[in-house]
């Protein structure tokens, strides 16, 4: 099962500002789009060739909400300290501001923004251990 590839999707109010938090803010980059497929936009973002991408879609006419706790989120480990500096003011200087995680342990080596739809990102500076 090496080989299997993960779309981690959600819907969104807020389409074109998700997008730009993901892409401005973190770097992702748009790997595809399509609008007004049986009546949803969405957008893909990752990194080309990577084995994961987040796709956000928007429902027209329909409401998606809010994340429903400040524990949903995702993680991304940035072992390189320069590199996880680097995103961290990258995330800053596009207009994120940190906030506190919901569980203390992610801001002893990350730091936590949340996306136009509550849901939180952790850029952790340590690498991933199994």
């Amino acid at each position: 099962m090496k080989d299997i590839k993960i779309r981690v999707a959600r819907p969104t109010d807020n389409l074109e500002a998700v997008v730009g938090f993901y892409r401005d803010g973190l770097g992702f980059e748009v790997i595809a789009a399509f609008d007004d497929h049986d009546g949803f936009d969405g957008r893909m973002l990752g990194h080309p060739g990577a084995m994961w991408h987040l796709e956000f879609t928007r429902q027209r006419g329909h409401t998606a909400g809010r994340a429903p706790t400040q524990d949903n989120l995702l993680a991304l480990y940035i072992p390189n300290h320069a590199e996880w500096q680097s995103a961290v003011e990258r995330m800053r200087a596009n207009g994120h501001s940190p906030v506190p995680s919901f569980n203390p342990y992610w801001d002893r080596l990350g730091v936590t923004f949340e996306d136009p739809d509550g849901y939180r990102v952790v850029l952790q500076n340590s690498a991933w251990t199994q």
